[in-house]
């Protein structure tokens, strides 16, 4: 399959496109990433260096791309981290343009925000425009529990109301939701789960809770995500994914390194050492 990936690009560590393409390429599929940013690193260390790319910038890539008539190859669109508030447009013409080319083409919109510990750190005019303009448009969209209850206008608590919340976004319009980092009242506290809702039903992976914080799961989460998507069913798309994230988490614990070991573990994308179980709950 080919993906057109619209993401962040950072020098040092692993987010956004730095995160998505090479697990997507270590499954075989062709990648073709578009910067919105080039960072030294990512932002979560506090400093950064670097230009955020002008949206005509970003936009001369993707019309760059079309000149060589290949969109109605691509398969599915993915986008992450914007950087800039102008980013969303030319997103959402590169969908238009690669779904012209290829109506069967999908997109996956990964509304970075921010999360329940952080809060929201993005430029302030970008979730609403997320929430208006961008995910009405997308096929697929990967919210954590906090991203779900903004788009939403919800605060989900429990497994019903992360459900729920998960079908008001589907009434925005995605088909499909995949909910990240689902934590409810009531679960184990040692575990955190991940949720898939479709018109079809619901679904729900639980794992350990690993003691660690690991920017770009998220977006290698997406990416996976999308690819067994387009191959499989949700419930062996999320079941997949859950997998191979886990095992790339602890082989990154394991690690004691502060960045993803996204090729040190490369083999987890192909093999995960184990797999877990995948409940319907809908």
């Amino acid at each position: 399959m080919r993906f057109l990936s619209i993401q962040s690009s950072v020098a040092y560590g692993h987010v956004g496109n730095s995160a998505a393409v090479f697990p997507l390429q270590r499954l075989g599929h062709e990648v073709w990433p578009v910067f919105t940013v080039v960072f030294s690193n990512h932002t979560g260390y506090g400093a950064w260096r670097g230009p955020l790319l002008p949206p005509e910038q970003v936009r001369e890539v993707v019309t760059g791309i079309e000149e060589r008539g290949v969109l109605g190859s691509v398969d599915a669109v993915l986008s992450g981290y914007q950087g800039g508030a102008g980013i969303a447009e030319v997103v959402l013409d590169a969908v238009a343009r690669v779904k012209a080319a290829n109506p069967q083409a999908s997109y996956t919109c990964d509304p970075v925000m921010g999360n329940a510990r952080s809060g929201c750190f993005v430029d302030p005019a970008i979730p609403p425009i997320i929430r208006e303009q961008v995910v009405p448009a997308a096929d697929v969209i990967t919210p954590n529990q906090f991203e779900l209850g903004f788009l939403t206008g919800t605060e989900p608590a429990t497994l019903e109301d992360v459900l729920a919340s998960a079908d008001a976004a589907r009434a925005m319009g995605p088909s499909t939701v995949l909910v990240t980092s689902v934590e409810t009242e009531g679960a184990d506290p040692e575990t955190i789960s991940m949720a898939a809702v479709t018109d079809e039903g619901a679904w729900l992976v639980t794992t350990p809770r690993l003691p660690m914080k690991a920017n770009g799961s998220g977006d290698v989460t997406a990416a996976l995500f999308t690819a067994h998507l387009l191959e499989t069913d949700p419930a062996t798309a999320l079941g997949r994914t859950a997998a191979s994230v886990f095992a790339l988490l602890e082989a990154t614990l394991a690690s004691g390194e502060r960045e993803l070991r996204i090729v040190g573990a490369q083999d987890v994308f192909v093999d995960p050492p184990r797999t877990f179980e995948v409940q319907q709950v809908r």
